[in-house]
């Protein structure tokens, strides 16, 4: 399981989905859509109209996987903020019921914007 103790990730940039549908679309329910992914060193988090898939890559070989799934109906509050002169990174704060915030740090170019409202558009 994803140390959400420590509740950072190493900073993630946007990647094309294809690159991991085939690891997550079949976790997908019925009617559940995959929106955007972004990926780390080996990890990787995808963001779906029910939740966030937090993708813990173990191992030397990387075949063994933890997929943490992180309901939006749990989001309690959340906040964004951009990458500036020189924090050049961005940051996406989440709170959820019974497991507490979430961090993701992101690559300065990541338009927190569009996070902005993928997360709002689920929880509000």
């Amino acid at each position: 399981m994803i140390d959400f103790q420590n509740a950072s990730y190493l900073k993630l940039s946007q990647i094309d989905y294809g690159q991991v549908a085939a690891q997550i679309n079949p976790l997908l329910t019925d009617g559940e859509q995959a929106f955007v992914a972004y990926k780390g060193m080996r990890d990787y988090v995808v963001f779906t109209s029910k939740r966030i898939i937090a993708v813990n890559v173990q191992g030397i070989t990387g075949k063994k996987k933890d997929f943490t799934s992180l309901p939006m109906a749990k989001i309690q509050a959340f906040s964004v903020e951009s990458a500036g002169t020189f924090d050049l990174d961005a940051e996406l704060e989440l709170w959820f019921s019974g497991l507490g915030k979430v961090k993701f740090e992101f690559s300065g170019k990541t338009d927190v914007a569009h996070l902005n409202k993928l997360v709002a558009h689920h929880v509000l």
